[in-house]
């Protein structure tokens, strides 16, 4: 599991705004805007790969998955729903310590649990508004990956 090729890795779009109203969200809630950032590309992927197992699709055809059943997925499974399904080694490094710092937040429960409602409601968020705007119908990652190349957004 590829965070960086997740769907929504491009979630903060191209509009400097939407950035920087989910840096005013995070600071807000008392958390990092670094760490949140990467905590929110973290539930991108997860929520990404919950509905791409649930669905059965390949790593093929992550393109074709719809923004809003990735962003159903991020406030509608549980986060051990999130989990599962994972590979338990990663060939990124950063990809294995993601996904233990997520575990991390599940675990301790309590306010850590809480950011991550909080965090997979801004991202559900950003999701639908992304969807909302798009300029075709029904967008999808892949559609997603195109608009993050030509902004020029890391992808």
């Amino acid at each position: 599991m590829r965070s960086s090729g997740s769907c929504p890795a491009a979630v903060g779009g191209p509009e400097p705004w939407r950035q920087a109203r989910r840096h005013e969200n995070l600071q807000a809630w008392g958390i990092d805007t670094t760490a949140g950032e990467r905590l929110i590309e973290i539930f991108a992927a997860l929520a990404t790969h919950a509905v791409a197992v649930d669905t059965s699709l390949s790593a093929a055809e992550l393109d074709d998955l719809s923004l809003k059943a990735v962003a159903e997925a991020a406030t509608g499974k549980r986060d051990y729903e999130l989990l599962a399904g994972l590979p338990k080694t990663f060939a990124d490094d950063r990809d294995g310590h993601a996904i233990n710092i997520f575990r991390l937040h599940v675990y301790r429960g309590g306010q850590y649990s809480h950011r991550l409602t909080q965090l997979s409601t801004e991202l559900r968020h950003a999701l639908l508004v992304l969807a909302e705007r798009a300029p075709i119908r029904l967008p999808t990652c892949g559609h997603v990956f195109r608009r993050a190349a030509e902004a020029g957004l890391p992808q």
